[in-house]
C-alpha cells in the first residue's frame, strides 16, 4: 500500500506580502542609491584641486593659480621655470586623458590600450613618422626651448605621480584599463607635428587624381581636377602606366577633415569706434569634449600673455600680450608630394633613382596590441620619404607611393611661440615667424602702435617640375624640390589703405605671384562674406566683430538658388505635391542658415545630393574619403553647366536640369523621413545639432555619463562665417571654431572669448560643458589679464615647493 503525500503551500496574507514586497523594493532602492553615491564619490575624487595648497617636487618658489569664473587658469609665477612647470601641472589637471590620447594617436600607440581595432590607424601614423619627426626636431631647439619643454613635462609628471599615488586619475583611465606613462618633451613636440598633419598638405587629393587617371577616361578624370594641369594628357597617360590599387592601398588611411581652416581679420583703428585696431580669430577644427583648445593666462617676469594652446604643449600659440594680438588661419599650401617609386623585384627595399638602385632605410616599429602579441611592423623610407601605400597590406608591388612633406623635416615652431608671447611690435613678431615652418599659416597681427599686418608664413617648396596636382615619378630627379619660397617673398601686407585684412583659407595671392602655393583653396564664401561686411560701413564696434564671427548668411545659396529655381521651374510636370510646398519655401528664403528654418535643411541636403547623383554610382565609397575639394568641384560643375558648357560627369548624369530635380527630390525625401510631411515644420537645427562628443561616448552606456547634455540645435554651416560643419549622415555638428576671440587693442587687459564646450575635461567639473550654450548662441566671456579683475571671485590654488 502506498501513500501519496501532497504538500500545500499556504498563501501569505495580502498585507504581509505587500510588506515584504515593499521591504524588498526598499532594499533594492537603497542599494541602487548607495551604488550611485559610491560611483559619484569615486568619480568626484579625481576632480582637479583648484583651491588650497599643493606641494610639487622641483618647484622653486610658491606661485598662485587663479581659476576665474570660466575655468581659465591665471598662473602667476616669479620665474619661467615655475611658470611652465605650473602650466604643465594645471593643464594635466583638466586634460590629462585628452593629452594622453593625443600623444598616443600621433605616435601610433593607441592599440596598446585599445586593442586590434586601431592597428591600421597605428600603422598609418607609424608610417608617417610624426614621432620620429618630433625626435629629429628636438635637437633643432635652443637650450632655452628645451628647458621650457622639460619644465612643462615636469609639471605634467608631478600631476601624474600624485594622481596615481592618491588613486585620483581621471575616470577615463579606469574605463580604459590603463595608467598614463611619464610625459616627455618629445610628447609635446609630437602633438605639434600632429597639428601640422591635421592642417594637411593635399596628398590625398594627389592620390585621388591618381585613382581617377587609372579608372576613367582622360576627359572624365580631368573634369574633377581642381585646375587643368600643364600637359594634362601627358600627365594622365603617365599615371595610367603606373598601376597601383588605390582602394587596397589607401582606403583606410587617416584623412584630416578637409574643412579644417579658420577665419581671421584685423581692422585698422581708422575704422573702429575705439580708434585702435580690432583683431578677430576663430580657428576651425574638430568639435569634441574636451575642446581641442585650452585657454590660459601666463604671467612671470616680463611675460604677460593670454590665449589658447593645444593641451600638451607649453606657451600660448594664439592670443595677446600687453602690446600685440595675433591669430591664424590655414594657408593650405602644397607641402606634400607623392612620388611614384619603382621597386627592385629582386630586392624589395631597393628603389630606382636616375638609373641606379638605391637602398631605402628600414625602420622597425613594433606595435603593442592590448591582449595580443606585439605586432612586428617596419617602415620603409626612400629618399623622398616613407612608403605610405603599403601600411594596410603586406605584399610589395613593383610600384609604391612615398611621401615628401615639410613637417617630416626637423623644425622648431615652439621657438616661434615663445617669441610671440613676448613680442612688442611687428618687427619682433615677424622675426619670430622665421622659426615657424609648419603648418604654413595666415598670421594676422595688430599692435597698440596702430599697426595691422598679415603674412602667409611657413616653408613652401619650389619644384623643379610639376605643380603638385598628381603623384610624380620618383625614379628621376626631374621632380625634386629645389628649395623653398624665399622668406622675404612670402605674401605680406602691412597697414593697407583699405583699412582691414581678412583671410578664410581663400586664395591669398594674385595671378602675378611668382610662386606656386596650391591648386586647392577653400570655397570663397566665408571670405566674400567677411569682406562684404567689413566694406559695408566706415566704422565698426566690437559688437560688430562678435556678430560677424557668428554670421550665418549663406553666399553659396545666394549664388546657386536662382540657378536651382530656374531649373526646377522647367520641370513642374514632374513635381509631387510635397515638392510644390518645399519649392515655395525655397523661393522665399533669405539665404540665412537659421536653425529655426526649413530652407537651410533642404539646401544643404540638396547640395550634398547633387554630388551623390554625379559620383556615387562610379566612385566607390572607399575612395570618396580621398576626394579632396569635392565641394568646390561640385560648385564648378554646376557653374559650367549653367553657362552651357557641361562636363562629362554632368552630361552622363542627364544634364543640369535632371540632376537638380533628382537631387531636390532626394533632399525632400530625406527631410520628410526625418521630420515629417509638413515642410513648414522642418528645422535645420533639428538635424544640425552639436553634441560635443567625448571620445569614450561611442561606448554605450558611457555616452550617458560623458554626453549627459542633449545636442544643441545650431545654425550656420560649412560655408558661413559662423562655421558649423556636420556629419553628412547624422547631421551632428562636429567641426567649427571651438575657440572664438575678439580683441580691441585699446585695452589689451581683456578679450572676448568662448571655448566650446568648456575648459575642463572632468565630467563633474562646473567648467565641463558650461560654455555650450554660449558657443551655440554667439555669446562670449571676458578674460582679463588685470589681477584686480580676475582674482576676485576666483578659485585660488597655491603651488609650493615640496620639501
Amino acid at each position: 500500500m502506498s501513500t501519496d503525500v501532497v504538500v500545500r503551500h499556504k498563501r501569505l496574507p495580502q498585507k504581509k506580502f505587500k510588506k515584504i514586497t515593499l521591504i524588498s523594493l526598499g532594499v533594492i532602492l537603497a542599494l541602487f542609491i548607495i551604488a550611485v553615491i559610491s560611483a559619484y564619490i569615486f568619480v568626484r575624487r579625481s576632480l582637479p584641486v583648484t583651491e588650497g595648497e599643493v606641494a610639487l617636487k622641483g618647484l622653486q618658489q610658491k606661485l598662485s593659480v587663479y581659476r576665474d569664473e570660466n575655468g581659465v587658469p591665471h598662473i602667476e609665477a616669479k620665474t619661467l621655470h615655475d611658470l611652465y612647470m605650473a602650466q604643465g601641472y594645471v593643464t594635466a589637471q583638466d586634460r590629462m586623458f585628452q593629452m594622453d590620447l593625443s600623444r598616443r594617436q600621433a605616435s601610433g600607440q593607441l592599440s596598446e590600450v585599445i586593442g586590434e581595432a586601431t592597428v591600421n590607424q597605428d600603422k598609418f601614423f607609424r608610417t608617417l613618422g610624426l614621432r620620429r619627426a618630433a625626435e629629429a626636431s628636438y635637437n633643432a631647439y635652443s637650450a632655452e626651448a628645451k628647458n621650457v619643454l622639460q619644465w612643462y613635462a615636469d609639471g605634467v609628471n608631478a600631476y601624474i605621480k600624485d594622481a596615481k599615488e592618491s588613486g585620483k586619475l581621471p575616470i577615463e583611465f579606469t574605463f580604459a584599463g590603463y595608467e598614463p606613462k611619464e610625459w616627455t618633451p618629445i610628447d609635446s613636440l609630437t602633438i605639434g607635428k600632429y597639428m601640422a598633419f591635421d592642417l594637411g598638405g593635399h596628398w590625398e587629393g594627389q592620390a585621388f587624381r591618381y585613382y581617377l587617371a587609372q579608372n576613367f577616361s582622360e576627359e572624365k578624370a580631368l573634369d574633377l581636377f581642381p585646375s587643368y594641369p600643364k600637359d594634362g594628357p601627358t600627365v594622365i597617360q603617365a599615371l595610367k602606366q603606373q598601376k597601383l590599387d588605390m582602394v587596397k592601398s589607401l582606403a583606410s588611411a587617416v584623412i584630416p577633415n578637409e574643412w579644417n581652416g579658420s577665419n581671421n581679420w584685423v581692422v585698422s583703428g581708422k575704422k573702429t569706434k575705439s580708434g585702435f585696431p580690432y583683431l578677430a580669430d576663430d580657428p576651425h577644427l574638430g568639435l569634441a569634449t574636451p575642446a581641442i583648445w585650452y585657454e590660459s593666462h601666463l604671467k612671470a617676469a616680463d611675460m604677460n600673455v593670454s590665449g589658447v594652446i593645444f593641451a600638451g604643449v607649453p606657451g600660448i600659440i594664439l592670443g595677446r600680450n600687453d602690446y600685440i594680438a595675433w591669430g591664424v588661419t590655414n594657408v593650405g599650401p602644397d607641402v606634400q608630394d607623392l612620388y611614384i617609386e619603382k621597386r627592385n623585384a629582386e630586392n624589395p627595399i631597393e628603389f630606382k633613382y636616375n638609373g641606379k638602385w638605391e637602398q631605402a632605410k628600414v625602420i622597425q616599429e613594433p606595435i603593442k596590441v592590448k591582449g595580443k602579441k606585439t605586432l612586428a611592423y617596419e617602415v620603409v623610407v626612400t629618399r623622398h620619404g616613407p612608403i605610405i601605400s603599403e601600411f594596410a597590406h603586406d605584399d610589395k608591388p613593383d610600384t609604391a607611393l612615398a611621401m615628401r612633406w615639410t613637417a617630416l623635416d626637423p623644425s622648431a615652431e615652439l621657438e616661434a611661440v615663445m617669441k610671440f608671447n613676448v613680442a612688442k611690435n611687428w618687427d619682433e613678431f615677424k622675426e619670430a615667424l622665421t622659426y615657424f615652418h609648419t603648418p604654413a599659416q595666415n598670421f594676422v597681427f595688430a599692435s597698440t602702435d596702430g599697426t595691422i599686418a598679415y603674412r602667409a608664413n611657413g616653408l613652401i617648396p619650389i619644384r623643379k617640375k610639376g605643380d603638385s596636382s598628381v603623384p610624380v615619378p620618383g625614379w628621376t630627379d626631374e621632380y625634386e624640390w629645389k628649395g623653398y619660397i624665399p622668406w622675404d617673398q612670402l605674401p605680406t601686407v602691412v597697414n593697407p589703405e583699405e583699412g582691414f585684412i581678412s583671410t578664410a583659407n581663400n586664395k591669398v595671392v594674385g595671378e602675378d605671384y611668382p610662386y606656386h602655393l596650391t591648386n586647392t583653396w577653400a570655397q570663397p564664401y566665408r571670405q566674400e562674406r567677411i569682406r562684404q561686411v567689413l566694406t559695408s560701413k566706415a566704422q565698426f564696434s566690437v559688437d560688430d566683430m562678435l556678430a560677424l564671427q557668428f554670421d550665418q548668411h549663406n553666399l553659396q545659396a545666394e549664388e546657386f538658388m536662382p540657378i536651382f529655381i530656374k531649373n526646377l521651374d522647367g520641370q513642374k510636370d514632374q513635381w509631387r505635391p510635397i515638392d510644390k510646398k518645399v519649392y515655395e519655401i525655397m523661393k522665399d528664403w533669405n539665404y540665412v542658415d537659421s536653425k529655426e528654418e526649413a530652407a537651410p535643411l533642404v539646401f544643404h541636403l540638396w547640395m550634398q545630393e547633387i554630388g551623390n547623383v554625379l559620383f556615387d554610382e562610379d566612385i566607390p565609397e572607399e575612395m570618396q574619403g580621398l576626394f579632396e575639394g569635392r565641394a568646390q568641384i561640385v560648385d564648378q560643375l554646376i557653374r559650367r553647366a549653367n553657362e552651357g558648357t557641361p562636363g562629362p560627369w554632368m552630361r552622363d548624369a542627364g544634364g543640369l536640369e535632371k540632376v537638380v530635380l533628382t537631387a531636390f527630390q532626394r533632399a525632400v525625401d530625406r527631410s520628410s523621413d526625418m521630420q515629417g510631411n509638413t515642410p513648414s515644420d522642418w528645422k535645420w537645427g533639428e538635424f544640425h545639432a552639436v553634441p560635443f562628443n567625448h571620445p569614450l561616448s561611442a561606448i554605450k552606456p558611457l555616452n550617458l555619463l560623458f554626453n549627459f547634455k542633449d545636442p544643441i540645435p545650431m545654425g550656420g554651416s560649412r560655408v558661413t562665417v559662423g562655421a558649423a560643419g556636420w556629419d553628412s549622415k547624422t547631421g551632428a555638428v562636429n567641426h567649427g571654431a571651438a575657440w572664438r576671440s575678439v580683441v580691441d587693442l585699446k585695452d589689451l587687459s581683456k578679450s572676448f572669448n568662448v571655448v566650446g564646450p568648456g575648459q575642463s575635461g572632468h565630467v563633474l567639473s562646473k567648467w565641463y560643458h558650461d560654455q555650450m550654450a554660449d558657443w551655440t548662441t554667439g555669446k562670449y566671456h571676458l578674460t582679463y589679464t588685470d589681477p584686480s579683475k580676475y582674482r576676485a571671485d576666483s578659485d585660488k590654488l597655491i603651488l609650493a615647493p615640496k620639501k
